[in-house]
């Protein structure tokens, strides 16, 4: 968490003409009021500071001062304000991606929102959670400049010009990672992360490693992930035995004891864990924002980096290996008729968890 806040900050002081931040939560506690210390400064040095931030999570976490922020020259949008887009339909809509970019040339994302738990921890209440966020720079910066002016237009209703994002070279730069930014959401013409997840799980031979909060699949993931196991595919899924969202607890066992009978091993780490990412043998890494379950892979705004050089898979994989080694091994129990039912239901409403 320590090294996470660093690199923020870091990122953040780098930036000399424009800022770009988008994130789901700004919370009103020590780590957002650093982080927005550290925006008016950068304003107050002349660079161009946008804030975009998520309609329902503006709300979360104590309500920020925006208006204070605005005043200090930043620009503050909140992505589809719920009560101010019933009626055009679109309120269920939500932007859970984390980013900053500075000039476009650095930028830094993952799965940490802006607030204590996601860093260093509170000390009179909050202990911090494990979460996994990385700094990157080049291209990749510059496509999350990209993807950020969209979202910017979209909250705004003031429409970017259109332009697509900046191809990945075909040819990538002698000694340079291949990496790719893989936004996810429905202004994407496919489900692009879910549709990575499933073809990674039918083409994996030797192991699909994942670390997530909550795991409410749809049905053609949790097939992809049963299938693999059953053949021979070593299926490791790390996750908090109690996360910050109770239904999401109780929504999870249906899935996770169709996968463990299909001879999948599940963790449960006793620290709350929010970090999301999958290792799909040593071909492919995917680690952002997205979590496993439906909302996240297709209603949600999200996206996620696929890491294809082999180091960097390995980094990640190892990553997780260490977080299941703290963890224990979930043993599933049939539940009782009340238990079973009840599970249904907050199945039926999994979008909107």
């Amino acid at each position: 968490g320590r090294e996470a806040r660093l690199a923020a900050l870091e990122v953040i002081a780098s930036a000399r003409q424009t800022l770009d931040v988008c994130t789901f939560i700004l919370a009103r506690d020590v780590l957002g009021e650093e982080i927005a210390a550290a925006l008016r400064e950068r304003a107050a040095a002349g660079v161009k500071v946008r804030l975009l931030i998520d309609g329902i999570g503006a709300w979360l976490n104590g309500r920020f001062d925006f208006d204070a922020l605005r005043r200090s020259g930043i620009e503050v949008v909140k992505f589809v304000p719920p009560f101010l887009s019933i009626l055009r339909g679109r309120a269920n809509l939500r932007n859970h991606r984390k980013m900053l970019v500075a000039d476009a040339m650095r930028f830094w994302c993952g799965g940490r929102n802006f607030a204590a738990e996601y860093f260093e921890g509170n000390a009179s209440k909050k202990q911090p959670w494990r979460d996994l966020t990385f700094d990157l720079h080049g291209d990749l910066a510059l496509q999350a400049r990209e993807l950020f002016e969209l979202d910017w237009g979209y909250a705004s209703r003031v429409p970017a010009r259109e332009r697509p994002l900046i191809p990945l070279r075909v040819e990538p730069a002698v000694g340079v990672p291949l990496a790719q930014l893989v936004p996810s959401g429905p202004e994407q013409v496919d489900d692009t992360v879910q549709v990575l997840l499933v073809s990674g799980c039918f083409m994996a031979r030797h192991c699909v490693l994942a670390i997530t909060p909550y795991f409410i699949p749809d049905a053609n993931l949790l097939m992809a992930l049963t299938l693999a196991a059953r053949r021979g595919v070593v299926v490791d899924l790390v996750m908090p035995a109690r996360s910050n969202h109770r239904l999401a607890d109780m929504a999870r066992h249906r899935p996770l004891r169709d996968l463990a009978a299909a001879g999948a091993r599940i963790w449960f780490s006793d620290t709350m864990v929010h970090a999301k990412a999958v290792v799909i043998d040593d071909e492919l890494a995917l680690a952002g924002s997205a979590n496993l379950d439906a909302r996240s892979l297709f209603l949600n705004y999200e996206f996620m980096v696929a890491f294809y050089e082999p180091a960097d898979v390995r980094h990640f994989a190892h990553w997780i290996a260490d977080e299941r080694r703290a963890a224990k091994r979930f043993e599933p129990k049939e539940p009782s008729l009340a238990r079973d039912l009840a599970e249904g239901l907050v199945l039926w409403l999994a979008f909107q968890l």
